[in-house]
């Protein structure tokens, strides 16, 4: 199937927030009739149906209604609906078949996709992936959960182009005959129990992004993590591992220096101390590019000019400023237990650590060790803050704070000088704010308020 195969067709779009809205576009643009439904009834959402409208693109809001379904050729969701959504029973009853954005995007798609997915690091590795294959002459297209919707860059897209595809566990749920030439696996840790019953069923949707994978495909993965290693036997591309710890793996790192295994000979690409990004959990984002470079031949020294001229990606372990000798870092993109973890371990200096928002159904006491061994003060804000409390009485004093103000305040004045004031949720968002970018965004704005003296 491809995109000349959805002229004429009926197709409902469910959810319209970015890739929901993509997706409808899209099908319009390739001929499609197109219908488009969502829950909500915002502001945003109103001024979205006006546009849509505008376009042709029947729309209802507030509501999901079976006439939206009954009659139709194709469903179309988005990652926010849920596998028990109501219009997937009616799509079920009216023997309507289901995709979602990321599978109508690869229908359309003329050139290879890379899919990086895994617990934490997806956005800063594909990005930095999508600037190693620019710096090596290639075309890249990077999009996906990293924020701008795979359907709405298909129109970018040429047969010479590589896509680079953040995928999230969500997306990989409504995949049909999705096959990444390359897929890579960073990580896997426990995350977002508030859709996924356990872990098994978190990795086997992670592991969808190999299932359809050939031999003369490519699966990379973390040699360091013992769930990511076993997942060699879900896929039949061959395997290239990355490794902090085993100078065997295709991609390594030792002696402060990362590495690229080829020919049967090691070569060093740059130091870390090269890199602006920090922190261990960047060694690992890092190998995995390695790997993918070598699949597409990049040299080393293309490699290394992107690596060093990289800054990383904004709410990713990013330096704020320093005020009265304590170091501010906004690192609210770490919404897992595992990415505070890494981000503590990146930390050299005492940490005063921000905490939490609304839970997904963490174990906050995973994090025990590293936040006795890091943490000064636990500062816990929004809708879990007493479970984390609960979780990790004893291993560092805390208190509450009602607001991200009250809790930089308090932050700031708990830190002497030398110390690291560190914003690491280790939860979502949304209790407080409307996403991880806006809660960063205030983070930094307030820090960027204080005064010079305590």
């Amino acid at each position: 199937m491809n995109s000349k195969n959805f002229k004429g067709k009926k197709v409902t779009v469910v959810g319209l927030a970015k890739s929901g809205m993509a997706a409808a576009f899209l099908l319009k643009k390739i001929g499609a009739k197109v219908w488009a439904t969502d829950s909500g009834d915002s502001r945003k959402l109103k001024e979205a149906k006006g546009f849509l409208e505008w376009k042709g693109i029947k729309v209802e809001l507030g509501r999901h209604t079976p006439e939206f379904v009954k009659g139709k050729d194709l469903i179309v969701i988005s990652p926010g609906v849920p596998e028990d959504s109501q219009v997937l029973k009616w799509a079920a009853e009216y023997k309507v078949p289901v995709i979602g954005e990321i599978e109508l995007g690869y229908l359309c798609c003329k050139a290879p996709v890379i899919a990086v997915t895994g617990t934490n690091g997806k956005s800063t590795t594909t990005t930095l992936i999508g600037e190693i294959l620019k710096k090596g002459g290639k075309r890249a297209v990077v999009c996906g959960n990293i924020g701008n919707p795979f359907c709405g860059e298909i129109a970018k897209v040429r047969k010479n182009s590589v896509v680079v595809l953040e995928v999230s566990s969500f997306q990989l749920e409504s995949i049909k005959s999705f096959k990444p030439h390359v897929a890579v696996m960073l990580n896997i840790s426990q995350n977002h129990f508030d859709r996924h019953p356990d872990l098994r069923a978190y990795i086997d949707a992670k592991a969808r992004v190999f299932e359809n994978q050939g031999k003369d495909d490519w699966a990379v993965l973390n040699y360091d993590d013992p769930l990511v290693r076993k997942l060699k036997a879900r896929t039949k591309a061959k395997a290239l591992y990355f490794s902090r710890k085993n100078k065997k793996a295709a991609a390594f790192f030792e002696d402060g220096s990362v590495f690229i295994g080829r020919g049967g000979k090691a070569q060093r690409i740059c130091g870390a101390s090269e890199l602006k990004i920090k922190g261990a959990h960047n060694i690992e984002n890092v190998l995995a590019c390695l790997c993918v470079a070598s699949i597409f031949g990049i040299s080393s020294k293309r490699i290394k000019d992107a690596l060093v001229n990289f800054k990383g990606l904004e709410h990713r372990f990013e330096h704020v400023r320093t005020a009265c000798g304590v170091e501010f870092i906004n690192d609210s993109k770490g919404t897992t237990v595992l990415a505070t973890m890494m981000a503590l371990e990146s930390c050299v200096k005492p940490v005063i650590l921000i905490a939490g928002g609304h839970d997904k159904g963490s174990d906050f006491r995973k994090a025990r060790q590293v936040v006795g061994a890091k943490v000064k003060k636990l500062v816990l804000i929004g809708e879990a803050k007493e479970k984390i409390r609960a979780h990790l009485t004893g291993a560092a004093p805390y208190m509450f704070a009602e607001t991200m103000e009250d809790a930089v305040k308090k932050s700031f004045g708990e830190a002497d000088d030398g110390d690291c004031v560190l914003l690491s949720p280790m939860c979502a968002s949304f209790d407080m704010f409307r996403n991880f970018e806006e809660r960063g965004r205030v983070f930094k704005a307030i820090v960027r308020a204080l005064k010079e003296e305590k």
